[in-house]
């Protein structure tokens, strides 16, 4: 058995650190942090520098990683928005853009293109709710109707392409068998609730997680990292994919503390500071570093799947965006379907999952995540100044007076 090593390690957190660090030094360049991690891994990766290989060290503390993006993916779910007609959009909105991505899929599978395209589909009507939301909180949109409705639509896509990808893509027994296991997982979910529920009415447990929570037990935390372990584990032993149980954690998490009278106000940005301060940089990084460049670049066919696999990221996501006109109005679902086309998070790990059961090859695996990088490059910041715009111009349409009614 091999010892554990950090010298690969240390350059993985190094460029983790140097990411976004640089970044800040140069703040009129608006590009995402975690495309500049990607890429970075990719250049001190074997497909370029060669300076790292992923080993155990670093193959665990990515896949903790990943499980602790998708359980904060799952806490930034507002069940409490999730209602009336907010709901009823962001699910037809959805259902109609999986219906154009399996389409799409098929297309792309009759040209040889793709190998599954149930796997592509599903990959393409997921949405980054965490690339989102800080474009929205930067224009002070995330509370208004038009940012709760993107709000509501990444948060239905996420939880769809999770739910979809577990139900066909995991266990071994056939959808059917796996239908029997998201089942007892749902269950599991749902006593889990009722117990958490149950024991923060009890006054002794209160004033026991009071008295820890700042202290060096940090319990709240720890008891949020077991719940978030507990559930991985599950699904593991259930058969189904590890992003389900993490991210079913967080959503129900989210769903036990939706006014946030459980948790104290620091709560979530301590497990933030866990996850972004080191696990989540490192599962991007080491993203780069397995990404295989040489497949990509080596035929030009496969390099002209990059922008074929851009413009139906922007087709599944964007066209659905129609149905949100009456809601929104004509303008702002444009931009809507401009920032809901952004995606990369689910689209890494999804490949991933891909390439390990042989129904995705290195070059499909590899232009679907350049497809994701050039998606969080060009649809946020391309989405950002069309709302900037638009809110510009109804600012002056508000101040502009209004002509006053001539007597006849």
């Amino acid at each position: 058995m091999e010892e554990p090593s950090f010298s690969g390690l240390l350059i993985v957190v190094a460029v983790a650190f140097g990411a976004p660090f640089l970044l800040g030094l140069f703040p009129r360049v608006r590009l995402p942090s975690v495309v500049f991690e990607i890429v970075a891994g990719i250049v001190i990766g074997p497909s370029v520098l060669g300076w790292v290989e992923v080993d155990d060290t670093i193959s665990v503390l990515a896949l903790v990683g990943l499980a602790m993006l998708l359980f904060l993916a799952g806490l930034e779910i507002d069940f409490g928005r999730l209602r009336g007609r907010l709901l009823r959009l962001a699910l037809a909105g959805w259902v109609i853009s999986f219906a154009i991505a399996f389409a799409v899929s098929l297309l792309l599978n009759a040209v040889d293109l793709v190998e599954t395209p149930l796997l592509v589909a599903i990959i393409l009507c997921a949405t980054s709710l965490g690339v989102i939301i800080p474009v929205l909180k930067d224009v002070g949109e995330l509370e208004s109707r038009f940012g709760q409705l993107i709000l509501a639509a990444a948060s239905i896509a996420d939880f769809g392409a999770v739910i979809l990808l577990s139900f066909f893509f995991s266990g071994e027994g056939g959808p059917g068998s796996t239908a029997i296991l998201l089942a007892a997982f749902v269950g599991l979910l749902a006593v889990t609730f009722f117990v958490v529920k149950g024991a923060e009415r009890s006054r002794r447990v209160s004033d026991d997680l009071l008295r820890l929570q700042d202290s060096s037990a940090q319990i709240r935390v720890r008891a949020a990292m077991l719940l978030m372990i507990a559930f991985v584990a599950l699904a593991e032993a259930l058969g189904l994919e590890v992003i389900l149980g993490s991210f079913a954690a967080g959503a129900l998490l989210a769903l036990l503390d939706q006014d946030r009278r459980m948790t104290h106000e620091n709560f979530r940005v301590k497990l933030e500071a866990i996850g972004f301060g080191l696990f989540i940089p490192v599962f991007f990084v080491t993203s780069g570093v397995r990404f295989d460049l040489s497949a990509l670049v080596d035929t030009p066919s496969n390099l002209a799947m990059v922008p074929i696999f851009l413009a139906a990221l922007f087709a599944v996501r964007g066209l659905p965006a129609i149905t949100y006109r009456g809601f929104v109005g004509r303008r702002r679902a444009t931009i809507a379907g401009v920032l809901q086309a952004t995606s990369l998070p689910f689209i890494v790990a999804a490949t991933a999952i891909g390439q390990e059961l042989g129904l995705m090859d290195a070059a499909e695996a590899s232009a679907l995540i350049a497809a994701g990088l050039l998606s969080v490059l060009i649809f946020p910041i391309t989405g950002l100044s069309l709302l900037k715009r638009a809110m510009e111009e109804e600012l002056d349409a508000k101040r502009r007076p209004r002509p006053c009614a001539t007597r006849a």
